[in-house]
């Protein structure tokens, strides 16, 4: 199999060192391997994409050292590939329209059973209080995909892992996606689709067969391999690695404008001292 992997930032900040051990992680990798290192815009999110961070991105990488496959996809050139699968899984009978608000699913939570777990890779897991209403899809808040349907067709599915705290075969099971993910959001009225169906679709696009991610992506991994199967794609295999974190033990984010490789840059930094800083 042809190694290929890929470093997907959103253009909604800038790239910070956590961002800058990923791409050099997965750079290095493919290099290693004789493969393609692939880099994509993640801009589902329009609202809040600006062309200035994804300019940026491309000369901080540059700065590094890296290069990669060109054109580069990006995720706003294709919604309508999106909606075609979203319109796929709805004829599938595995989606229903879900008319409720935070707040409902909130107050829904209010009173939770014992030992229920409220928190899963999607966030708050939702109750599925719409999953039955039948609801027109053009008054819903979101699209969720039905979880146990979904597992009923997808499964038996199981995914290699090689990253250092969970390394292994994983193997998929229905009661505890069900339980422990729910029914997960998978389009919104101003977003084509969620992360966890965009990256599925974008992977297989461009043939990712080796996917290196922050480890806090390890539990949302069950969901892709749930939409691969369901779609008929390939699973890649997965790697996901430590992630870097502050004095404090806190995981950088966009926001830690002082970790921000443009700032190291400023301040006289070299591409060497980037990779000494996250340990490579």
């Amino acid at each position: 199999m042809t190694f290929i992997t890929r470093f997907a930032p959103s253009p909604t900040g800038p790239l910070h060192l956590g961002h800058a051990y990923s791409a050099m992680l997965a750079h290095d990798r493919a290099q290693a391997e004789g493969g393609t290192f692939l880099l994509r815009i993640d801009d589902l999110d329009q609202s809040r994409a600006r062309n200035h961070w994804e300019a940026q991105i491309y000369d901080d990488l540059a700065w590094l050292g890296l290069t990669w496959e060109t054109p580069v996809r990006r995720q706003s050139d294709h919604f309508a590939d999106y909606d075609a699968t979203l319109h796929k899984l709805s004829e599938m009978g595995l989606t229903y329209a879900c008319t409720c608000t935070r707040r409902d699913i909130e107050a829904a939570a209010s009173a939770p059973q014992e030992s229920v777990p409220q928190f899963g890779p999607d966030g708050r897991i939702y109750p599925g209080t719409c999953r039955n209403a039948g609801h027109a899809y053009s008054d819903a808040k979101c699209i969720r995909l039905n979880m146990r349907a979904a597992c009923e067709q997808a499964l038996p599915a199981h995914f290699e892992e090689s990253g250092p705290d969970n390394a292994g075969t994983h193997a998929l099971d229905l009661d505890a996606m069900v339980s422990t993910v729910g029914d997960v959001v998978l389009a919104r009225p101003n977003m084509a689709a969620s992360y966890h169906l965009s990256v599925v679709l974008d992977d297989a696009a461009t043939c990712v067969s080796d996917i290196i991610r922050g480890a806090d992506l390890f539990e949302a991994t069950a969901i892709h391999v749930v939409l691969q199967s369901l779609l008929g794609l390939p699973t890649p295999r997965y790697h996901h690695h430590k992630l870097i974190r502050d004095e404090n033990g806190k995981r950088l984010a966009k926001r830690d404008d002082a970790r921000a490789i443009s700032k190291y840059r400023e301040e006289g930094a070299t591409p060497a001292d980037m990779r000494a800083m996250v340990g490579l």
